[in-house]
């Protein structure tokens, strides 16, 4: 049997993944906060019948080796962490981050989750929660009278409100920012959240635009940092690799069938 057949095979399944993860790139453009995933590739095993420096005569040695490969496979698929464009949504409660770090929500299991999903609800408890209900941490609770026009956040995460009859604001919470060693080590789980790995690292607290943590922005949103040009370029690429594999597959079956039919 040819390994041509199995190493075109392999060319093509990473192929396949490539598209896999262009294709979540794509569906997920105009995600608030997503970061575009990147397949990595690293070639696999070789097989030696002559290793390089191998003595060729008393006095000489070959200058190089006889190998070939068995193809490739999927070596890593991690997040690229690229600030995304900012968007302005005039709602009070949306933030965006920029520069580094994360939002920390809790959720229902009571574990602890982080986002770049600033898009924020006030619940009926005047609680800041995400889209899906899950609490912000640390808790931010405006008060029931509040003046929902008033409500600030500061570029280092403080919260101000004004209550009815009064003009005076009043501060009602801090938010806090966290960041990670390597932040592509974290645990995608959907809805816009990650989980703390043993390769991201614990998460490290610190205030808005201090100690090298990003700004809170009011009223914006940061969006998906996926290029559609660049995707699309990418998934013209790896199409180009899959065909290019199945031909090495069916030149090494044409091939076989020469073999086959020496003796006709």
């Amino acid at each position: 049997m040819m390994r041509s057949l199995w190493t075109g095979a392999s060319g093509m399944i990473g192929q396949q993944f490539n598209i896999d993860t262009i294709a979540n790139n794509l569906a997920n453009v105009n995600t608030t906060g997503f970061k575009k995933n990147r397949a990595d590739f690293e070639d696999l095993l070789y097989q030696t019948t002559r290793e390089a420096g191998t003595p060729a005569t008393e006095l000489t040695v070959y200058p190089t080796g006889i190998q070939v490969g068995h193809g490739v496979r999927v070596s890593a698929s991690q997040k690229e962490f690229d600030q995304g464009p900012l968007e302005a949504t005039g709602n009070v409660s949306d933030m965006a981050i920029e520069g580094e770090g994360f939002f920390r929500v809790l959720n229902i299991d009571g574990t602890y989750a982080y986002t770049r999903d600033g898009s924020f609800k006030i619940d009926s408890n005047g609680q800041l929660v995400t889209a899906d209900g899950y609490k912000v941490l640390p808790e931010i609770v405006l008060p029931q009278n509040f003046v929902r026009d008033s409500v600030t956040i500061t570029q280092d995460g403080r919260v101000t409100t004004k209550v009815d009859g009064s003009d005076t604001p009043v501060e009602v919470g801090q938010v806090e920012l966290y960041r990670f060693v390597n932040p592509a080590g974290l645990q995608a789980v959907g809805e816009n959240l990650y989980k703390v790995s043993a390769a991201s690292g614990d998460a490290i607290a610190g205030r808005p635009g201090f100690d090298g943590m990003g700004k809170t922005i009011q009223k914006f949103l940061e969006m998906s940092n996926v290029s559609v040009v660049k995707e699309m370029v990418d998934m013209i690429v790896a199409q180009r690799a899959y065909e290019m594999n199945s031909k090495t597959i069916q030149t090494s079956d044409t091939m076989l069938g020469i073999a086959n039919n020496l003796k006709r």
